[in-house]
C-alpha cells in the first residue's frame, strides 16, 4: 500500500496493488473504488498498462468520464431525477440535465472507500451511504471486493443492504484500451456481445422500454467485428445521437445466478483478450464518444475521441420506470449481490 494523495478534508487516499501469477497486476485507489492501472502482458511477453485513468488525485476528484470508478447507487441514468417506492417519490440529484446519472454529482465514484482487509490478491472495501444521500432514502452498506487469480482474472464481489426501501444498480466503469493506456483510440479493437437484444433510447438517452432485437443494426455484435465498424454507421440514428456506442445490452446469461460470457474484446496487433463474465442482466457498452474533453490521462495528455472501451455490467438504465425491466428495488432484509469477472489473456498468432 502507498499513499496516492491528500484529500481537502486531510484524509489519506490509498492506492493498493494485487498480483497474481499470470504476469497481471492491478493498482487500486481507495478513492471510488477506481481501477487506476492494469498491468497485462501481450502474446510476445511485453507488459503494458491497458486501463485507462489518471497520475493525479485532483483528475480524480473530477473525473468527468468516471474512469475505472465504482458506481452507484444507480449506476446509468433515472429519468427526472426522481423515484417512487411505495408511493412515496424521491427527488435526486440531478447532474445530466433532467437526468440522475450514476448516482448524482456525490455518486460512489467520488467517495473514499473503507479498507475491510488488504492482501497481494485480494481487496475488500465498504461504504456507508447514508439515509438522504444523493436524495436516495434508506442507509446502504456496500461492501466490494476485489480478487486477483490467474485463473478467475480480476473479479469484483458486491454485496449490499439497505434500512429502507430504496433503488440499488452497482457497476465498474473502467476503460480498456488493450493496445496500452496512450495508444490512440481503439476502433481497431473486435468486440464481441453475447445478446440478441439492446434497449433503444430517446434523444434523452433514456430507455424506451422497447427490447429490440440486434438484427440489422450496428448493435449486432453476436459476431466479433472492428468497433470502427459500429461507431462508423452515422446512418443510424442512435449511433449518431450517441456519437458512438453507448447502450445497454440484454445478455443472454441466467440473471442473479453463474457468471456467465458477456463480452469479449481483442486487440489484434498486441494478441491481448478481456473477458467479461457476469450474473448481470445488462452491458452498457460505451465507447468513449466524448473523451477528447476530459482532463489529461495518465501519459500526459487528454485521451482522443473513442480512447478506450467501457464494458459496464449492471441492471438495465432508468429500471425504475419501465416495469418490464428487471428490477433494482432492493428492500430491509434482503442483499443485493452482484459479480463481474475480467479476465486478461493472449490469443495465438
Amino acid at each position: 500500500m502507498e499513499i496516492f494523495g491528500i484529500l481537502p478534508d486531510g484524509r489519506a487516499v490509498e492506492r493498493h496493488r494485487l498480483e497474481s501469477t499470470g504476469g497481471v497486476a492491478v493498482d487500486i485507489l481507495t478513492l471510488g473504488g477506481v481501477i487506476q492501472r492494469v498491468f497485462a502482458p501481450d502474446r510476445h511477453g511485453r507488459v503494458a498498462d491497458v486501463a485507462l485513468g489518471y497520475d493525479s488525485l485532483g483528475s480524480y476528484l473530477a473525473n468527468p468520464s468516471y474512469l475505472g470508478a465504482l458506481i452507484g447507487r444507480c449506476a446509468n441514468r433515472i429519468g427526472n431525477g426522481r423515484v417512487d417506492i411505495d408511493g412515496v417519490t424521491y427527488l435526486l440529484s440531478r447532474n445530466r440535465g433532467r437526468e440522475t446519472l450514476h448516482g448524482g454529482d456525490g455518486g460512489f465514484h467520488q467517495a473514499l472507500w473503507k479498507v475491510e482487509a488488504a492482501a497481494l490478491d485480494r481487496l475488500h472495501l465498504s461504504l456507508e451511504s447514508p439515509d438522504g444521500d444523493q436524495g436516495f432514502p434508506g442507509a446502504l452498506r456496500v461492501d466490494a471486493t476485489y480478487s486477483l487469480s490467474a485463473e478467475s482474472g480480476l473479479r469484483l464481489d458486491f454485496e449490499a443492504t439497505t434500512s429502507r426501501p430504496t433503488i440499488v444498480n452497482l457497476t465498474s466503469h473502467a476503460y480498456w484500451n488493450l493496445a496500452g493506456d496512450g495508444m490512440g483510440d481503439v476502433l481497431d479493437h473486435e468486440l464481441q456481445v453475447e445478446a440478441d437484444a439492446f434497449t433503444p433510447v430517446n434523444e434523452r438517452f433514456l430507455p424506451t422500454g422497447e427490447i429490440r432485437a440486434v438484427d440489422g443494426t450496428p448493435f449486432d455484435f453476436r459476431a466479433a467485428a472492428p468497433l470502427r465498424e459500429h461507431v462508423a454507421d452515422l446512418s443510424d440514428a442512435l449511433i449518431a445521437l450517441a456519437g458512438g456506442v453507448d447502450h445497454n445490452f440484454v445478455l443472454r446469461g441466467d440473471p442473479g445466478r453463474s457468471l456467465a460470457l458477456a463480452a469479449r474484446l481483442s486487440e489484434p496487433a498486441s494478441g491481448r483478450v478481456l473477458e467479461v463474465f457476469t450474473n448481470e442482466p445488462g452491458l452498457q457498452v460505451y465507447t468513449g464518444n466524448g473523451m477528447e474533453n476530459g482532463p489529461a490521462g495518465k501519459p500526459g495528455r487528454p485521451y482522443p475521441r473513442w480512447g478506450g472501451v467501457a464494458l459496464e455490467t449492471q441492471h438495465f438504465p432508468d429500471a425504475p420506470h419501465q416495469a418490464a425491466f428487471p428490477s433494482i428495488l432492493l428492500r430491509p432484509g434482503e442483499v443485493f449481490r452482484s459479480s463481474t469477472a475480467f479476465r486478461l489473456g493472449v490469443s495465438p498468432l
